[in-house]
Order: C-alpha cells, then sequence, then structure tokens
C-alpha cells in the first residue's frame, strides 16, 4: 500500500472518528443525536450491528436463540453491576441498547470496542486495558429490574410482565440499601477478570448521561480438572457448590426450567429468562471453628466428595428420607434437605468473593454472589422460603443484597438487545 494510500485511509478514519464524536458517539461517552446511532453509522456506510469473529480465539457467540453467560459452562470471572436509568425517553434508551449491542459483539470477539485512530486531542472509544489479550471467553448478560418500567418519562409501563416484582423479604434477610435492586442489570464473565471489567467499563462509559452505577460485585470460581473435565467448584466454606443443577445440554429440561415458553409472560419474554442475584456475607471465622461433621450435617453432604451424607459420590441419589439407627442420615434442617421440600428447579450461577476486610468487625468481608436463572420467580422464591428460619446454614451466612431482573431473549442477526421491549 502507497503513503498516499494510507494517508487516505487514515483521514477517512479520522474523519469518521469526528464525526461519530460530535453525534455523541466519541471517545469520550454517548451523548445520542437526534439521528442517533444508526443514522451516524449509516452515513458512513456500516452497519452497526457487526457480525461474530468465529475465528476469535476463546470466542463465545453473542447472536443466538438465548443470551450467552446463562448456560454457558465454567464461567471463571464475573464483573455483575446493577445500574440506575437515567435516559430522558424511550428513544434514548433503544439508542443506547443498539450501541451496547455493537460493542457487546466487538468486545466478544476480543476486539476493541472501536480502533484507535491517530488524533491524539481526541480520548480513545477503548480504555485499552484488554488490548492484546483474546476474547477470554467472554460472555455478557442483560436484563431489566421492575423499576425500569415505573419510570414514566420511557412509556414502558406496559411491557411490564406481571411476575417482575421485587423480591419478598425473606427470613433472615439483612439486606444493605446499598446491594439491593436495580433498573438494569450486566452480567460479564470471562476467564479472565481484566476482559470481564473492561467490558463493563467501555459499556457503562459508552453509555454515559444515560445510566449511573448502583452497584457492582466481583467474583470468582476455580475448577479442580480431572479426566480433561472441569469439576464441580467449591465456595468459600470448601463445599461444592452447584452439584443439583440441571443438565444445561438438555434441551427440554431447560424449556422447563430456565427458558421462558410462549403464553408464560408477556410476549417479549419469550425465550428469555429471569435473573436472581443475591449477595451472601459467609461468616468465615465462625465456619472455620466449627466440626467438619457439624459443616457436614449443616450441608447435608459430604465435604471432600459432595457425595450426600451416608454415599460415596457427588451425583449419587440424595435419598432424602433415609434412616440409620432410626435417625434421618440427611439432617431436617440442613441445606439440602430443606431444598428438596419443593419440586421447583433453578440454575445456580454463583461466585465467591473477598472483599478485603470488613470495617466494622475486623473479619473478612467474604461471601458468595448468589445468582441464579429461572423462567418464573416463584421458582427462587419457593426455595428460599423452605429454608426459611430453621436453615442450620443460617448460623454462618448473612443475605446483603438482592435484586430481580428480566434477561431478555437472545438477539438474531440484523437485530439488537431488547428488541422485542421496544417494539
Amino acid at each position: 500500500m502507497s503513503s498516499s494510500e494510507e494517508k487516505s485511509i487514515l483521514q477517512k478514519e479520522v474523519s469518521r472518528r469526528d464525526v461519530l464524536k460530535m453525534a455523541g458517539i466519541g471517545g469520550a461517552g454517548v451523548i445520542l443525536g437526534a439521528s442517533g446511532l444508526t443514522g451516524a453509522l449509516t452515513a458512513f456506510g456500516a452497519n452497526p450491528f457487526v457480525d461474530d469473529d468465529q475465528a476469535a480465539v476463546n470466542k463465545i457467540k453473542f447472536y443466538d436463540k438465548h443470551q450467552s453467560g446463562i448456560l454457558t459452562k465454567d464461567p471463571e470471572h464475573v464483573y455483575f453491576v446493577s445500574l440506575n436509568c437515567t435516559a430522558s425517553s424511550k428513544k434514548e434508551l433503544k439508542e443506547m441498547f443498539q450501541l451496547w449491542t455493537t460493542y457487546s459483539v466487538q468486545l466478544m470477539n476480543g476486539q476493541l470496542v472501536e480502533p484507535y485512530t491517530a488524533n491524539k486531542l481526541l480520548p480513545t472509544a477503548d480504555t485499552g486495558e484488554a488490548a492484546g489479550l483474546d476474547a477470554s471467553h467472554l460472555t455478557l448478560t442483560f436484563g431489566v429490574g421492575p423499576s425500569l418500567f415505573d419510570k414514566e418519562e420511557l412509556g414502558l409501563q406496559h411491557m411490564k410482565p406481571k411476575e417482575l416484582k421485587d423480591l419478598p423479604h425473606f427470613p433472615k434477610d439483612q439486606l444493605d440499601p446499598h446491594y439491593v435492586g436495580g433498573d438494569i442489570c450486566i452480567q460479564a464473565c470471562a476467564d479472565d477478570p481484566q476482559v470481564a471489567f473492561h467490558a463493563v467499563r467501555n459499556l457503562i462509559r459508552a453509555a454515559r448521561g444515560k445510566v449511573t452505577m448502583r452497584w457492582s460485585q466481583t467474583g470468582f470460581n476455580s475448577y479442580q480438572v480431572k479426566n480433561k473435565k472441569k469439576l464441580t467448584p467449591r465456595n468459600l466454606f470448601a463445599f461444592k457448590d452447584g452439584t443439583g443443577n440441571p443438565n444445561v445440554d438438555n434441551r427440554k429440561e431447560m424449556d422447563e426450567v430456565v427458558w421462558v415458553q410462549p403464553g408464560e409472560s408477556t410476549g417479549w419474554m419469550t425465550g428469555g429468562t429471569y435473573l436472581v442475584a443475591r449477595r451472601v456475607q459467609m461468616h468465615i471465622e465462625t465456619w472455620d471453628r466449627t466440626a467438619l461433621s457439624a459443616q457436614e450435617e449443616t450441608f447435608g453432604r459430604h465435604r471432600d466428595t459432595g457425595a450426600p451424607l451416608g454415599k460415596t459420590n457427588e451425583h449419587d441419589e440424595m435419598g432424602i428420607d433415609r434412616t440409620e439407627n432410626g435417625k434421618r442420615v440427611i439432617p431436617e434442617n440442613s441445606h439440602v434437605y430443606l431444598a428438596k421440600q419443593v419440586k421447583d428447579r433453578i440454575l445456580r450461577r454463583s461466585f465467591s468473593y473477598s472483599d478485603g476486610i470488613h470495617p466494622n468487625t475486623g473479619a473478612f468481608d467474604a461471601g458468595l454472589l448468589f445468582i441464579s436463572f429461572q423462567k418464573h420467580p416463584k421458582q427462587f422464591i419457593n426455595i428460599q422460603n423452605s429454608f426459611g428460619r430453621v436453615d442450620k446454614l443460617n448460623e454462618y451466612i448473612t443475605h446483603r443484597g438482592s435484586a430481580l431482573f428480566a434477561c431478555f431473549p437472545g438477539v438474531k442477526k440484523g437485530s439488537y438487545l431488547g428488541a422485542e421491549l421496544f417494539g
């Protein structure tokens, strides 16, 4: 390529970036103009909704029947954020989700949200901390909370699913207002924590003026590998977490447990799901002073193998009513026994967190970011109510955060996040 050709291409790119910035889509943040994202990009003959790059390393596709990050196996790191919506109109909110669609595909391709330009007088569109890293199996999952539909300026009241309500107060809840609710959520999971943070950072930066941060939580999982297969991760109490999950490879099972079917909710939720987020403080110093036998009776499982008490293997049948010498093998106040008292099932996606030292107690500020997916919030509510005040695990945990979000169905090529909501 000649120097004159390179100069011409560079001038076009700088011109494009400058126009996008004037249109409010530049590196300093997003303030979408009257023509919106689509109009600005179409002026340059570009498709605002880019395609998955199947050649990208450690790539998970964005376009699918369902959103990524729900059935995706073995997530290692999460950056979860709850947002307040400050958009002044339905049109602004729609344009934000359109921009997030483009940026999400780029991020999940392991690319920058926008290429760097030679004009150093402008901020870069991408913050750059993930440059040179691959896609790291990044997944992005978006949801909307009940409070979003209460904003009159958005005109979405008639679109609110009847089951999308704030979760009820459960026994033993001691919720911190700083970790409750939200209008919109983003769940970013990746093999690399910096990739997950970079994704959330750039999505929020791009939506400046449309959202503000309400609360966030990072989390992690580590996996033992046996015969090249990742095993169930352990929480900070050292017990395996997620043993009883339904099989994400079984489509029928997922339709029964996770995915909203036609007629089961408002129309735009078909193919979507409901996300429950709970921030659970774990009193690990108290736990560490507890005998191993009492720990196992608390969960109803053996710590080393994850097997039900009295059995050998993690996935052995629970046999909840087994007795030995006239006494139940699985204690009636154990976590697993109480969970099995209801027929409802959920898909757990939990992550451990460690946030330093609690300022009031001097103890570890550590615990579990519990996330679950279910086709109706009542599935989680029924299970949580079954634990009630009798769950022996209550001695060692305190629920500090709580939120519920409706997750959009997947995005088809040529469409955008939440398109069904906006009609």
